[in-house]
């Protein structure tokens, strides 16, 4: 109001008289007084209108930065694990989750796999295989087993089933292991080149196989067994008079002799140009001593059985007959 009541009054200077030089009284006049009022109150306006104008910005960069805020944060809250979402309650109309299928049932193997009627037959099948193992076992235990009722009253069938195909006997776990040192010997009759007839000296053919044993860690079966097999064969085969008893002795004595002239060859007994005519065995059998701590007594006196002499004039000419001869006697 002032400022346009000094605009009033200078527009009524102006059309009062001028000053003493001339020019309008400058207080009294409305121009130049009049427009540094209005720039002094337009000086004063312009902080205002600044301050307004920062107030303003300031509100509008507290907004954006809101804004901003919240488009900053949206990832987080996608990015939080799911475990942390509020559960939907069913009753609000929350979909369950799917079930798996069911799986279809195992096929099934084995028997269970075959059909009733084969089922059957597999169970009969079973059945008579084990009947069957049971009975064998049970024949071969009569068999190994010591004298008993059933022994004598079916041994007949015993020995049947088992022999020859299952015999067993205790070679390694033996009741009554041996306890004797047998030596087995033989000597000759020879026919000399000039005609003359020599005996020659003992052979002991068990220290021969002892000795090729000894110290040889694959030996062989023959090493081993030929001549102790022999030996017990005939012991087993014969009486006290070492007499035959039942083909079984005849044969065993055929092998000894065929044995003793394996042996006396690979010697050279007969020497050059000489003919083996007869052989004779004997054993010499000598008890094993007991361990102190036992205290039983036996006999340290070797015990010698001799036997007759043989002949081998069959054996010789079956050796030294030819394929004719030979096909000859056999007709």
């Amino acid at each position: 109001m002032d400022a346009y009541d000094k605009g009033s009054g200078a527009r009524h200077g102006q059309d009062g008289p001028a000053g003493p030089d001339g020019e309008a009284d400058a207080p009294e006049t409305g121009g130049p007084a009049g427009a540094g009022e209005a720039t002094e109150s337009a000086g004063a306006g312009e902080p205002a209108g600044r301050a307004a104008a920062a107030e303003g910005a300031a509100g509008a960069s507290a907004a954006a930065g809101t804004a901003e805020g919240a488009v900053t944060t949206a990832p987080d809250e996608a990015d939080a694990p799911e475990d942390a979402a509020v559960p939907v309650s069913e009753e609000a109309g929350a979909v369950p989750p799917a079930q798996d299928p069911p799986q279809p049932p195992a096929p099934r193997t084995g028997v269970a796999a075959l059909s009733p009627r084969y089922q059957v037959g597999a169970v009969v099948a079973l059945a008579v295989v084990a009947v069957a193992v049971c009975a064998h076992i049970g024949l071969v235990f009569l068999h190994v087993a010591p004298s008993n009722t059933l022994t004598k009253q079916h041994g007949s069938v015993v020995d049947e089933w088992v022999f020859p195909e299952f015999e067993q006997n205790w070679k390694l776990f033996a009741p009554n292991p041996l306890q004797q040192n047998v030596s087995v010997q033989v000597r000759a009759e020879v026919s000399t080149a000039g005609g003359e007839i020599r005996t020659t000296g003992w052979y002991d053919l068990s220290a021969e196989d002892g000795r090729a044993i000894d110290g040889n860690p694959l030996p062989s079966h023959t090493q081993q067994n030929e001549l102790r097999r022999a030996w017990d064969f005939f012991v087993a085969s014969h009486d006290s008079d070492n007499r035959p008893v039942g083909l079984r002795g005849t044969l065993a004595e055929t092998y000894l002799r065929r044995i003793a002239l394996l042996r006396l060859d690979r010697e050279g007994a007969a020497g050059p140009g000489g003919v083996v005519e007869r052989v004779q065995y004997r054993s010499r059998t000598t008890n094993v001593e007991p361990p102190p701590w036992s205290g039983e007594k036996v006999s340290d006196r070797p015990t010698v059985r001799e036997l007759p002499w043989w002949s081998v004039a069959a054996e010789n000419r079956g050796a030294g007959a030819g394929p004719a001869e030979r096909e000859g006697s056999a007709a």
